[in-house]
C-alpha cells in the first residue's frame, strides 16, 4: 500500500479531485489522506466518497503549536507551514510505516511506486528542483522542491520529520531570510544533516515548467515518455502544474509567462491536464453545483497589453501559455477515464 497525503482548500479542488483520479488511473494499492483546509471543500469531498481517501478536517488536525501560528503567517505561509505536520499526522493517527506528501497541482501519470521504491532502506525521499540553467531559482527557492516527499515511519525517517516540523513552527514565510524560504530551503543541507535521506535519480518524476523544454515528449501505448540529452527515455511519472491559473474569459493560464512551453508538452500533458481538470470539475458540480473549486479568475492582463496577442489569441483560442476552454474537449483521450465512469 502506498500511502500519500496533500492539503488544499476550495480554491484547488478541482486540482486536488484531478490529483486523486489521475491517481486512481494507475490501478495501484494506494491510499490518499487529504486535508481540507476549509469547511466547504471538507463538506464536498465528504459527499463525493472517495474509495481510496480519508478526509480530514482542520478541527481535526490543527495542534494549538499551530493554532499559535496561523494567525501571524498568510494562508499560502500556513499552509507550508502544516505540510510537514500533516505528514506527522498521518504516520502517527492511522500507524503507517510511510507517508509521501504530494501537492495537490500534481497529475500522475504512471505508478509512482517506482519513486518510492527507488529509496530502498533509506528512511527519506526527496526531490529536486532539476532547474533548467535559465531558470535556475536555487538560491532563494532551494535546491530541492516540497513537491513530492516521503518519510518512512523509523527512527531515522522521524528524526527528519520531526526536525522539519518544528523549523516550520518556528519559521515558515513566503520570503528569502537568512538562508531560509518557506518550508522548502531547510531540505538543502539534508543529505548532509541527516542519515537515510536518499535524493530521487529517476527523472520521471518531477518535470515542472522549470524544467520542461529539458525533455521531448511523446505518447507510446497510453503513456507518457521523456527523454533528455543526458538520460534515458523514461516515463513521465507525475508532472508539477506550478502556476496553473484559471483565467476570466473561459480561460486557462498554463504557466507563469517566464516559462517557455515546447509544442510537445503542451500536446502530450499540458492539453491533457485541461481535460483532467474539466472532468473533476463535472464530479463536483454533480455533487455540489454550486460548489467553489477554483481561485479568483486572473485578468488576461499579459495577452491585453499588446495588440498582436489580443488578436491571435482571439482568433486562435491561444497564445505562448495561455488557451480558452473551448480549445479542449473534456474527456476525449484520458489515461484516467475509468475513474470517471
Amino acid at each position: 500500500m502506498q500511502n500519500f497525503c496533500t492539503l488544499f482548500n476550495s480554491f484547488y479542488l478541482s486540482r486536488g479531485l484531478a490529483m486523486y483520479n489521475s491517481l486512481l488511473s494507475q490501478n495501484t494499492d494506494f491510499h490518499l489522506y487529504i486535508f481540507a483546509f476549509d469547511d466547504a471543500c471538507h463538506a464536498v469531498l465528504l459527499r463525493m466518497k472517495l474509495s481510496h481517501a480519508t478526509i480530514i478536517s482542520l478541527s481535526e488536525f490543527e495542534t494549538p503549536e499551530l493554532l499559535s501560528v496561523k494567525d501571524s503567517r498568510t494562508q499560502g505561509e500556513y499552509c507550508w507551514t502544516c505540510t510537514s505536520s500533516t505528514i506527522w499526522h498521518c504516520i502517527h493517527t492511522y500507524s503507517l510505516d510511510h507517508c509521501t506528501y504530494v501537492d495537490a497541482d500534481l497529475l500522475f501519470f504512471s505508478d509512482p511506486k517506482v519513486l518510492t521504491d527507488e529509496m530502498g532502506e533509506n528512511a527519506v525521499l526527496i526531490t529536486k528542483h532539476r532547474y533548467s540553467p535559465d531558470y535556475d531559482q536555487s538560491e532563494l527557492s532551494g535546491i530541492y522542491c516540497v513537491q513530492f516527499v516521503t518519510f518512512k515511519n523509523t527512527e531515522l525517517g522521524l528524526i527528519a520529520l520531526d526536525w522539519w516540523r518544528k523549523a516550520c513552527l518556528a519559521w515558515c514565510f513566503n520570503r528569502f531570510e537568512d538562508g531560509k524560504f518557506g518550508d522548502q530551503k531547510y531540505l538543502d543541507d539534508w543529505t548532509a544533516r541527516f542519515a537515510g535521506v536518499h535524493v530521487l535519480e529517476h527523472h520521471g518524476g518531477g518535470v515542472a515548467p522549470w524544467n520542461s523544454k529539458e525533455y521531448t515528449y511523446e505518447s507510446i501505448a497510453e503513456k507518457i515518455w521523456i527523454k533528455s540529452q543526458q538520460s534515458l527515455k523514461v516515463p513521465l511519472i507525475f508532472y508539477h502544474f506550478h502556476d496553473f491559473r484559471y483565467c476570466i474569459n473561459d480561460s486557462f493560464r498554463f504557466t507563469a509567462e517566464q516559462y517557455l512551453l515546447k509544442k510537445d508538452v503542451v500536446q502530450f500533458v499540458y492539453e491533457l491536464y485541461v481535460r483532467a481538470i474539466q472532468a473533476a470539475e463535472s464530479q463536483i458540480q454533480v455533487i455540489e453545483p454550486t460548489a467553489i473549486f477554483h481561485e479568483n479568475p486572473l485578468p488576461l492582463t499579459w495577452i491585453k497589453i499588446s495588440l498582436s496577442r489580443k488578436i491571435h489569441f482571439r482568433l486562435r483560442g491561444k497564445y505562448k501559455n495561455y488557451a480558452k476552454r473551448k480549445k479542449f474537449q473534456p474527456y476525449i483521450n484520458l489515461l484516467w477515464h475509468d475513474s470517471l465512469t
